[in-house]
């Protein structure tokens, strides 16, 4: 398995809010998280960067090596970063109101879990075909679902970039958890919306499955972001998995 990623500020943010790494635990199993931050200034930058370092410290003391633990462990740890952003926000009033999107993979031989929270994604890659495997928590893919807009207006909505779940911003939260089987030859893409806004997902796909380096794949996805507008923060998170099994 090879894992690559990268984040950038994008062309129109003055500060990246954006936080992505990946963490080993005690079983030599992989955690990948990637966060999108949001609040005042450098509140996104504290929210998103709690988020992958709380799970990232407890994911590398833990031994899970089982779907059925990632599920539970996902649940349990993220409400735990969800409170520790929470208080931090009440604590410091410059911060209040503060959050994050979550989205993280375990990779546990031929499954991985993720979890996810707001309106980042995961896409599996998988016989040259795209999927997303995430659903945005967001008001337009609200709207989108019940009908009252179409997919077109939905890249355009003025209220695009209004989250119905978050981390952090209160004291509970709701969190996605799913299990999935990965094959040999396979990529997991987990992004940011500074990706997904700017790029189709034909052209995610065309350059998941070029002839080049899972680290030029990376860079050139930023690249296609940025040459789009680079509207927002934009981080790539790019996993191949070369074998039969995800590690």
């Amino acid at each position: 398995m090879e894992i690559q990623f990268q984040s950038d500020i994008g062309r129109r943010r003055h500060t990246n809010q954006d936080y992505a790494n990946v963490f080993t635990n005690q079983a030599d199993m992989y955690l990948a998280v990637l966060a999108d931050g949001m609040g005042g200034h450098l509140a996104g930058d504290v929210a998103s960067k709690m988020a992958v370092d709380g799970l990232g410290a407890a994911w590398s003391t833990s031994t899970i090596s089982q779907p059925e633990e990632a599920s539970q462990w996902f649940l349990q740890e993220i409400q735990k970063v969800n409170e520790a952003i929470y208080q931090e926000g009440i604590t410091h009033p410059e911060m209040q109101g503060m959050g994050t999107t979550i989205v993280s993979a375990a990779l546990l031989n031929e499954t991985f879990v993720l979890a996810h929270v707001g309106d980042s994604r995961a896409y599996l890659i998988q016989n040259d075909q795209l999927k997303q495997l995430t659903d945005d928590h967001s008001l337009v893919n609200e709207l989108l679902k019940s009908g009252e807009i179409t997919k077109e207006m939905a890249a355009t909505h003025p209220q695009k970039n209004i989250l119905t779940r978050s981390v952090g911003v209160s004291g509970q939260v709701e969190i996605d958890v799913s299990r999935h089987q990965c094959q040999a030859n396979d990529y997991l893409l987990l992004c940011s919306d500074g990706l997904t806004n700017m790029v189709s997902e034909a052209d995610i796909l065309s350059v998941v499955t070029s002839d080049q380096t899972l680290e030029s794949k990376t860079k050139q996805l930023i690249s296609a972001a940025n040459e789009a507008g680079g509207a927002d923060n934009i981080t790539v998170l790019l996993i191949h998995f070369e074998g039969a099994a995800c590690p």
